[in-house]
This record gives C-alpha cells, sequence and structure tokens, in this order.
C-alpha cells in the first residue's frame, strides 16, 4: 500500500502550541486567568452587531472587508487600502512568514518572544533565530547583531507576552532604520491598546516601507472566540499578503462584532482604565507577597518564583483553589507564571490564593 509523503521540512520541529487551560479537575468554580483575555467579556454592541448577522449566515461574507477595514482606518487615522485582516493576528503572522520567508531565510525575535513567531517561521520552511533580551526586556543591539543577510521578519511584541515589558518608541525606530535591506520589521501590537496614548507603531508603518503592525480583536475587545486580527503595512507588502490570504478567512458574524467593537471607543477607554486599576493592585499584591515581577504594560503580569520547582508547586496550589494561571517554561521562563489582569474579585481570589501559598511553603 503506497505511503504518505513526508512533510515540508521543519514541519515535524514545530512543537504544539498549547492554549491556557481553562478547566481543573473536581473544582467547579475555576477563575480562568491563564489567557489573558477580557474579564468584562465583549462590548455588547459586538454581540448585538453579531447576532444579526446570524440572520445572513447561508450567504457568503465579502472577500475584501471593505466596512471593517474602513472602521479600523476611521478609528485609527489610517489608509484602509494598507489594512489586511485575518484569523486573529496570528493568521496575518503567518501570511507574513508564507510569503516573505523559506528554506534558507530566517526569522529573528526576541528570546522570550510570542511562541507562533518560530511555529509560522518553520512552518514556512525558514529558520527562526532567537535574539537575547537584558531582563526580559527586548534588546535593540542584540536584535541588530542577530542580523545577517539571510534574515527575512523581525518581530518585536511590544508589550511583549509573557514578560508585559515593551521598548520606547526611539529604540523601535532605531531597530527599523538599523535592519538590513529586504527584511521586514514586524511590531505585533496585541496589547498595544492596554498602553495609554500608544499607537503601536502605527505611525512609523505610514513612513517607513520596512514596517508592519499587527493588531487583534481578541485582547482588549474581548473578541477572543470570534478570531478577528488585522495589520497595516506598505501598499506592496499588503498586496503581496492579499494573494495568499482564502477569500472568505473571515465570517460575516466576527466580521460585524469587529467592526461594532472598534468603534465602541467607551468600551475601549473603560476597559483600559479598569485593567491599568487592577494590575496596579495585582502588581501591590505581589510585591507584598515579595513575588518578583516586571511591571506590566499589557493586561497580565509575570509574576517570577524562586525557582522552577517554586513555580510548578505554586501552580499546583493555586489550582487546586479554581485558580488558573500560565506556566510559561515554554518559553525560556520556567520560574515565570503569566496571570491574566482580571476584575477586582478576580485579583483579589489569586493574590489570596498566592497568599496562601506562601503560608503553608513556610509553615
Amino acid at each position: 500500500m503506497p505511503s504518505a509523503p513526508p512533510p515540508q521540512p521543519g514541519i515535524l520541529e514545530i512543537a504544539l502550541y498549547q492554549g491556557g487551560a481553562s478547566k481543573v479537575a473536581g473544582v467547579r468554580d475555576v477563575l480562568k486567568l491563564s489567557s489573558n483575555e477580557n474579564p468584562a467579556g465583549p462590548p455588547p454592541s459586538a454581540v448585538e452587531a453579531a447576532a444579526g448577522a446570524l440572520r445572513t449566515m447561508h450567504l457568503y461574507p465579502p472577500t475584501d472587508h471593505a466596512s471593517l477595514r474602513a472602521a479600523i482606518a476611521e478609528a485609527h487615522g489610517l489608509d484602509p487600502e494598507r489594512v489586511i485582516c485575518g484569523v486573529g493576528s496570528d493568521e496575518v503572522i503567518t501570511f507574513l512568514c508564507q510569503a516573505f520567508a523559506g528554506p534558507g531565510d530566517e526569522v529573528l525575535h526576541t528570546e522570550h518572544g510570542f511562541l507562533m513567531y518560530p511555529i509560522s517561521a518553520r512552518a514556512a520552511g525558514a529558520t527562526p533565530v532567537a535574539a537575547p533580551e537584558r531582563a526580559r526586556r527586548a534588546d535593540v543591539d542584540a536584535l541588530l547583531d542577530a542580523c545577517t543577510e539571510r534574515t527575512r521578519l523581525v518581530f518585536l511584541a511590544n508589550p511583549n507576552n509573557p514578560t508585559g515589558t515593551m521598548l520606547g518608541g526611539q529604540d523601535v525606530v532605531r531597530l527599523a532604520d538599523g535592519l538590513p535591506e529586504g527584511c521586514l520589521l514586524v511590531l505585533d501590537g496585541a496589547y498595544a491598546e492596554y498602553v495609554e496614548d500608544f499607537d503601536g507603531g502605527l505611525k512609523l508603518a505610514e513612513t517607513r516601507e520596512n514596517v508592519v503592525v499587527t493588531r487583534t480583536f481578541s485582547k482588549i475587545y474581548g473578541l477572543g472566540g470570534m478570531r478577528v486580527g488585522w495589520g497595516y503595512g506598505p501598499r506592496a507588502v499588503i498586496d503581496v499578503l492579499n494573494r495568499v490570504r482564502g477569500p472568505f478567512n473571515l465570517s460575516t458574524p466576527a466580521l460585524a462584532a469587529a467592526e461594532a467593537a472598534v468603534r465602541d471607543e467607551a468600551f475601549l477607554r473603560r476597559t483600559r482604565a479598569d485593567n491599568a486599576a487592577n494590575r496596579t493592585a495585582l502588581q501591590a499584591g505581589l510585591d507584598a507577597l515579595g513575588i518578583a515581577f516586571d511591571p506590566s504594560e499589557a493586561n497580565f503580569v509575570l509574576a517570577r518564583l524562586e525557582s522552577a520547582e517554586a513555580a510548578e508547586a505554586a501552580d499546583s496550589f493555586l489550582q487546586s483553589r479554581g485558580v488558573i494561571v500560565r506556566r510559561v517554561a515554554a518559553y525560556g521562563l520556567p520560574e515565570g507564571l503569566r496571570i491574566t489582569v482580571g476584575d477586582a474579585e478576580g485579583v483579589a481570589r489569586v493574590l489570596d490564593a498566592l497568599a496562601a501559598f506562601r503560608a503553608e511553603r513556610a509553615a
């Protein structure tokens, strides 16, 4: 009997991405703080828009996403012709690797960068390369030193997941201007909306031919289950990405929900303010418990325990209390627990559980 062909080079090197857990065996009242989801849920305006769109589910969705692109452009002061929409920003990342990297090419990312960068690079046959960080912060000099004549893409999450740290604007400009010819800088702004008065690099993408920005509706807009993201960059780059994008990659309800969400400025402002207040409370609580962390600019905090063993023990203890956080050993941070910023009650609950863990360890 004939056998199946072998997969393309690099595919079997991909470690399967594991999403945040949502259940604990034997525990009913579970608090999920493992996937950086918005504790407020989606905007009611988006729920209403998606529900209305269900009436036309027998029809194919538009292939050009024109209405959503126009809404995104209006909200951010952009050219809608330079906006591309995808199934989450993950799909836009995949498009970039598929279109601009392949066998013999390198895709550069920071040491503790988002796991989808090396996954998408390997899926395209390219080689992922990690540049060292400095105290869990992206290092521009290290990134530039790691560039070679084979580097085609440089991914920088800003703020970064899972560390919550970010680079300032001038550092990002220096990185963009220092890249070799024929290399794209991809600024992943999945958490950009949580930073007050920060555009995530959109202005830089307006003025540079080598900068692309990706964004998502999964975080501050609370539409993780809808899977909608977008990218912005030079027209020539966006044209290439649209050539590999599937024609019906976003459903009608997803398009409607995202458009309503991006127009709901009141929800955005309220969510950002709530997150900032609850993040401050979470960080103050961790500090009081003597648990190290880097001040976060996102909707999560990376708590650092004394060792990998302590992190594992803390994670197990939290689960026994029905609190699920995210182990980040796969990101090269075995001592870390990434804790999503919940609502005020959720913050209090995770801090109480960590205090009980500390007390039990000290006994």
